[in-house]
């Protein structure tokens, strides 16, 4: 039994040093393996890092290339684009918001559908009667050096009598010449409308007495008073003026103050007490 287990003591004992032997070889396995693969690694890193570096060079230079052209295109685009002082986006319709739908009643689409066949019968007429049409005779009549045309204008309460000579176009009112008489350029062009639609204006002398109603009334007598007097020159001209509304009596007066009230017609105001 002795024996036996001396044995079995050496054996532990022994087996340490054996495994403590066999240690260095295998570490100079392990110590040899890390060196190649060492070597092998940093072969295959210099490798990739060269195919980056290449890679990298090579898209640097595909991005420059691209970047410069995308340049010369948008320099050519602007050059072909041809310049307007108008801001970007000012052809561009302006987004309107659609209207609500509402429901109308009878008599308003009645009175919309009245609204809207007046508006095209006025514009119709409005076609019809151009003012800048050719007159009747677009070439004056010659006037007689002893000619003489005597017509009587009227207007509200204003009275004009007219007198047409031949002459250059000079016009006298009251004795006075037009421009002193009529300082006001709208009331002038009143009262030359006829001969400027009828081509007057430079051959005759026209002579004014006029009296009555205010400066406005006495110019529309005057007008009234040369249309008429026109006529009597070349009756041909009587449609052209009458077209014009040259001819048309304005009967239009103030009305008279009644008996009991303060106006034509304003009342005093009633009193129950």
């Amino acid at each position: 039994m002795s024996e036996e287990e001396n044995t079995e003591d050496v054996t532990p004992e022994e087996t340490p040093e054996a495994a403590v032997e066999e240690s260095p070889a295998a570490e100079e396995t392990v110590e040899e393996i890390p060196a190649a693969e060492a070597s092998e690694a940093s072969a295959g890193e210099e490798l990739v890092e060269g195919e980056v570096e290449g890679a990298e060079g090579s898209g640097e230079v595909e991005v420059e290339e691209a970047a410069t052209e995308a340049a010369e295109a948008i320099v050519a685009r602007e050059e072909k684009k041809p310049q307007s002082d108008l801001p970007s986006g000012a052809d561009l319709e302006p987004l309107v918001e659609p209207e609500p739908e509402v429901e109308l009643s009878a008599e308003e689409l009645a009175a919309r559908e009245a609204e809207e066949e007046e508006r095209a019968a006025r514009e119709a007429a409005e076609a019809d009667q151009d003012d800048d049409a050719p007159v009747a005779r677009p070439a004056p009549v010659a006037l007689a050096k002893d000619s003489r045309f005597i017509a009587t204008g009227k207007r509200k309460r204003s009275v004009a009598r007219v007198i047409v000579l031949p002459g250059d176009g000079a016009i006298t009112i009251n004795d006075r010449e037009i421009d002193e008489y009529f300082p006001r350029a709208r009331h002038r062009t009143i009262v030359n409308s006829p001969l400027v639609a009828t081509g007057y204006e430079s051959n005759v002398n026209i002579k004014i007495r006029v009296h009555g109603g205010g400066i406005s009334g006495q110019a529309g007598a005057v007008r009234h008073g040369i249309a008429r007097a026109l006529t009597e020159v070349d009756p041909e001209l009587r449609a052209e003026l009458k077209r014009r509304g040259f001819l048309t009596r304005d009967a239009r007066a103030k009305e008279r103050r009644k008996a009991g009230l303060k106006k034509a017609r304003k009342r005093p105001q009633f009193s129950k007490r």
